[in-house]
């Protein structure tokens, strides 16, 4: 197994200064892009989306519990399944009571939604013992709306900005010929202001990695992620596929 070149502790620590140059240059770089993020401009909700819950039928301004910000999960959960999708789970796994306090703290409601029946995705969350917000919209049209349920046949051919038939050209047929509809994991974020909701952002594939952190954890260690795309190979024994829902 390849592991990282054994050195004296001067020469790890000249080498550890010049990657913290690159992080440097990492997390400036990453604040200006926080900055293009908020500088996104908003669209006007004006549909009237329909949710099932906990308490019942409820609106999308519901799904804010009097907060300004929501920020939305799109929760992988076919209405004909049993159970949610494994990678959707291991992310909520990570979520936290404090995480949730942290969040209110700053004014933001975090809330997963999906297209099962809320008795399903209710059963689901005892299982788990989930506290975080779980809504259903009955296969309604809001996680085709933004882009997490794939229908060609109703016009919903894209996932991540990219058509079907773009990743198909990629060598990702199953995008365009699996069984529809389907779904995708992403996030969505939404503003309320003067009665009124916004859409502000959405990010869905890798771009939703941050959302549980044992990854960005595993990232500072020597094997890494211990997945097969990642450089060096050979590092870990037991090298898995980049399926992020941490199975043994």
């Amino acid at each position: 197994m390849p592991l990282p070149r054994i050195a004296s502790r001067e020469e790890w620590l000249a080498a550890r200064l010049d990657l913290l140059q690159a992080e440097k240059e990492l997390t400036s770089r990453r604040d200006a892009l926080n900055v293009q993020r908020r500088e996104l401009p908003m669209v006007e909700v004006t549909q009237d989306y329909a949710f099932e819950g906990l308490d019942g039928a409820s609106s999308l301004a519901d799904l804010f519990e009097g907060r300004p910000q929501l920020i939305v999960y799109h929760f992988m959960f076919h209405p004909d399944w049993e159970d949610g999708c494994p990678s959707c789970t291991a992310g909520v796994d990570e979520v936290a009571p404090g995480f949730l306090d942290h969040l209110h703290t700053r004014d933001s409601t975090y809330a997963l939604v999906s297209r099962a029946p809320y008795e399903k995705l209710r059963r689901y969350q005892e299982k788990k013992g989930w506290i975080v917000p779980w809504w259903s919209t009955n296969d309604g049209p809001f996680s085709y709306d933004f882009g997490a349920t794939i229908d060609a046949s109703r016009g919903f051919d894209t996932y991540n900005y990219r058509t079907l038939d773009e990743y198909a050209a990629r060598g990702e047929e199953s995008m365009r010929d699996a069984d529809q509809p389907y779904d995708m994991p992403g996030q969505s974020c939404f503003l309320q202001a003067d009665g009124r909701i916004f859409h502000t952002y959405s990010v869905y594939a890798r771009g939703l990695e941050s959302l549980g952190g044992s990854y960005y954890f595993l990232d500072n260690t020597a094997l890494g992620r211990q997945e097969d795309w990642e450089e060096p190979k050979g590092r870990s024994e037991a090298v898995r596929s980049n399926t992020p829902d941490f199975a043994t």
